[in-house]
């Protein structure tokens, strides 16, 4: 098997032996090279070194040889690797092999290798056995290459295990694994528990993420008039993400008057009106990959709130500030979900679908359902120190004329939550006086 080299032959072939580094990577001068949006305040070695330290310590005591990662974001988690980060959200064909100890290897779509072979946690790059195997139909063809390339490799790193874990993959390759004589686990819940837990540097990617996420809604807030789009106010909040170094929005949650009611429509192309109530959750990926998570609503003027939207404001305003107000390190889950704000009954049926939700590089672990709930999504867990959360709230009552969605993130520390969201509330809707 050859190693992707840097270095070519007089013949122009690329010869084995010594991983592929990018030209500029080892120079100092040069250490910003990836991307220019990396903020000096996160110590990128570091992030990197402590994510991949907390993952592989799980992966010794769990008894695995080594894992495969196929999900962009466990990539990015485990290397700091990121390339067509999209595209590989639904093309499960770019894969990296993490032993307990020893070489991390990325299997690579062609002509790429030099993305992420500048990282000092990218050891050796190959060609994916499964670029453009299932567009070409030929998955049935390239599990078993796949799988026999995958066996030698734990045989050679795996320590004497040979239980390997896949974060997601087709059937056809976890079955061509176990032909070869491996114990295949589905190991994505157990990552997404490493996950769970932020490290300082963690921390500071959420801080940045956010700060640039409220400087969009900022603007999107600004941009607020009568006649102005829903698409266009969500092409000032994308607009303004990107040139913030953010790198994507997951939803399309910004919607205004009665689309604001149920919650969960996508943007269109409807025009907001005067005194009407504009609504939008972030969903935003930002620094290193990290996850901005905060709702706001705001109201088209000119004019003042009705009381109806002031109500609904109200109870969605007191909903998170009662929830954020009963975390504490060592509540269970359950014990959140009993004491979490009762919904008064006309909302009930729309209530938003947790009462909090930890937050890093996406929605992660824990999901906290309602008590009403708990039975069919909830599990149980007990908040912990270092865990992010995004405390959540949607009032609107079915076939009422609009509806607000607010919400928080937040970190626990040792005694509570800090705050990592900050953008105001509306004081007209909340009724205070200015």
């Amino acid at each position: 098997m050859k190693v992707i080299s840097s270095d070519r032959g007089e013949s122009g072939a690329i010869p084995s032996g010594g991983a592929m580094r990018h030209p500029l990577g080892g120079d100092p001068a040069n250490g910003m090279w990836l991307s220019d949006t990396e903020p000096p305040a996160v110590d990128a070695i570091k992030l990197r070194r402590e994510r991949l330290a907390r993952l592989r310590a799980w992966m010794s005591k769990a008894g695995y040889g080594a894992i495969l990662l196929f999900d962009p974001n466990n990539q990015r988690y485990a290397t700091g690797s990121r390339n067509m980060f999209g595209y590989f959200l639904r093309n499960s064909t770019r894969y990296f092999f993490v032993p307990t100890e020893g070489p991390i290897i990325l299997f690579e779509y062609p002509q790429s290798y030099h993305v992420s072979t500048c990282l000092e946690t990218v050891d050796e790059a190959r060609p994916s056995k499964l670029v453009w195997s299932s567009v070409s139909g030929r998955d049935d063809e390239t599990a078993g290459p796949f799988a026999a390339e995958i066996a030698d490799l734990i045989r050679s790193h795996g320590g004497g295990s040979r239980k390997i874990g896949m974060d997601r993959c087709s059937h056809l390759q976890a079955l061509a694994l176990e032909q070869c004589g491996l114990q295949v686990r589905d190991c994505q819940g157990e990552i997404l528990a490493v996950r769970a837990l932020k490290t300082a540097e963690e921390i500071k990617c959420l801080q940045i993420s956010m700060a640039g996420t409220e400087a969009a809604v900022a603007a999107v807030r600004a941009g607020i008039r009568p006649g102005v789009s829903e698409n266009e106010l969500f092409a000032t909040l994308y607009h303004e993400v990107i040139r913030q170094g953010g790198e994507f929005i997951e939803t399309r949650l910004l919607t205004s008057g009665q689309r604001t009611n149920p919650w969960f429509n996508e943007t269109g192309g409807r025009r907001v009106r005067p005194g009407e109530l504009v609504a939008l959750d972030t969903d935003t990926i930002g620094c290193f990959g990290y996850y901005s998570d905060f709702s706001r609503t705001f109201r088209c003027g000119p004019g003042r709130p009705s009381g109806e939207q002031r109500s609904l404001y109200r109870m969605a305003y007191d909903q998170v500030q009662h929830n954020i107000g009963i975390i504490a390190p060592g509540l269970t889950f359950r014990e959140v979900a009993e004491k979490a704000w009762k919904i008064p009954e006309r909302f009930v049926e729309q209530r938003y679908t947790s009462v909090m939700h930890g937050v890093g590089m996406h929605g992660e672990t824990p999901f906290i359902a309602h008590a009403m709930d708990f039975q069919t999504y909830g599990r149980e867990g007990t908040l912990q120190p270092g865990m992010v959360v995004s405390v959540e709230s949607y009032i609107g009552e079915k076939g009422g004329s609009e509806g607000v969605k607010l919400e928080e993130e937040l970190l626990i520390t040792d005694t509570g939550a800090a705050p990592i969201s900050r953008f105001p509330y509306e004081e007209e809707l909340l009724g205070v006086e200015v």
